[in-house]
């Protein structure tokens, strides 16, 4: 019995490059497992045809790679692949996938010419580890492809894989001037903690959602966190593994904190330190939070580098690998006695990123007063329009806002925003969106 297909947000965006008349070449990039393959396989159902090729499934026994090999012709391509795999490639009615593409350097590079040559043809490629591919071929497909990123759920889609949209539903029409009733605010809460221990990755979301075992989902991020130093091997030969996972714990020991080389290992220097950080960043499983002065836009332009904190890319592989007290969790009426609120700070910075569209990773900031001495900082610095905004993340419903307000007084900010377990609201100057509705807070 095959697995049920949970929605995804980027399902809509998917279906209008189908519908658009003029459409790319589209590259689905993202961190193994987030649901890629599925999530096209989803869209090749509304094709009359679908041919699905593997580059590590299908060429030992198929020879595919040769395919690409031997020239770029797409003409020629589709020919062979269609009398490979017993299927038509007709443009309009066939979906060509090419999936786990990083094993076919050649593959890669044809897209540019579907896109010269065949462009009436739908072509998605995409593979887990596409970036270090990529990296390799840095002028590829400027202007001819099409890419899209996919994260793990964010909390909007887990309600919608849960079968409960009113409640995203009353979420996304919710705001500070319009609270939700103390009831449904509970409710979410609530369905919050849940979503934070399991992790948004689709494999576990999928368990929750057929079984209702927590039991089974921990299980599933045991294997998850498995394989993710499983592909540590296939990252750079020349780079050990045991550094890459040495590196890796460091970055879940510190999340919250600026990353201090320092505290990784005697072991290793800042350069070789430095170099696994990108490699994990690469692969997708690890996200920057950078220093930025914030006195104007863009907020790239004065970042610093030097200053960044690091979180991994889902809550349920962070709390597996530090094996926190699953009945503390639950029990607590806040998440500040889970790792020091460390949690709900990374579970704002993933929600921040899978809101942004999906064309477009955005990139996350926070600020820290540079005077000596001084001890203030605010979590995220984010725009909105034409405004930079300060959020202050809290894993309960008090704390002091003392950063904030300084930082407002300093930037002359239109307003400060709040991210707590309170339910929408405002004071002061000051925003309140509850943790659960943290996607809402950079529109």
């Amino acid at each position: 019995m095959s697995k049920k297909y949970l929605r995804r947000n980027i399902d809509k965006e998917l279906l209008a490059w189908k519908e658009a008349e003029r459409h790319k070449p589209l590259l689905l990039r993202g961190a193994r497992q987030v649901g890629k393959s599925s999530t096209v396989r989803e869209l090749g159902q509304r094709f009359v045809y679908f041919v699905e090729v593997n580059f590590e499934r299908d060429d030992k026994e198929l020879r595919v790679k040769s395919v690409f090999e031997r020239g770029t012709n797409p003409k020629r391509i589709c020919e062979e692949l269609s009398l490979i795999y017993g299927q038509p490639i007709i443009p309009g009615k066939t979906l060509l996938f090419l999936d786990e593409v990083q094993a076919c350097v050649p593959a890669i590079t044809s897209l540019r010419y579907f896109y010269e040559e065949y462009p009436e043809l739908h072509v998605i490629a995409a593979g887990s580890l596409l970036e270090f591919a990529l990296q390799e071929l840095p002028s590829f497909g400027v202007g001819r492809i099409h890419s899209q990123f996919l994260y793990p759920f964010s909390f909007d889609e887990y309600l919608r894989a849960m079968e409960m949209d009113h409640l995203a539903d009353a979420i996304q029409n919710a705001s500070p001037e319009t609270p939700l009733p103390e009831a449904v605010h509970a409710k979410c809460t609530q369905l919050l903690t849940r979503f934070i221990l399991i992790g948004g990755m689709p494999e576990v979301v999928s368990t929750y959602a057929r079984s209702g075992s927590l039991l089974d989902c921990q299980q599933a991020l045991n294997e998850l966190t498995l394989s993710l130093y499983d592909d540590f091997s296939k990252y750079k030969q020349r780079v050990p593994t045991a550094r890459l996972r040495e590196v890796f714990s460091a970055v879940i020991h510190q999340t919250g904190d600026k990353f201090v080389y320092a505290n990784v290992s005697p072991e290793f220097n800042r350069p070789q330190i430095k170099e696994s950080i990108g490699l994990l960043e690469l692969a997708g499983i690890i996200y920057p939070v950078t220093h930025t002065a914030a006195n104007g836009l863009p907020l790239a332009a004065e970042m610093n580098t030097k200053f960044r904190k690091w979180f991994v890319l889902d809550t349920g592989i962070y709390q597996r690998f530090l094996r926190l007290d699953l009945n503390q969790l639950f029990a607590s009426e806040s998440l500040r006695q889970v790792n020091k609120g460390a949690l709900a700070e990374m579970f704002v910075g993933l929600e921040i990123l899978k809101a942004a569209p999906s064309t477009y990773p955005t990139q996350l900031y926070y600020w820290q007063r540079e005077k000596h001495g001084s001890l203030a900082e605010v979590d995220y610095v984010i725009q909105r329009d034409a405004d930079i905004l300060p959020v202050e993340v809290k894993a309960g419903t008090r704390g002091s806002m003392q950063s904030m307000f300084q930082f407002m007084a300093e930037k002359r900010s239109a307003y400060g925003i709040r991210c707590s377990l309170e339910n929408f609201g405002s004071f002061r100057d000051i925003k309140i969106y509850p943790l659960y509705a943290a996607s809402r807070i950079t529109r």
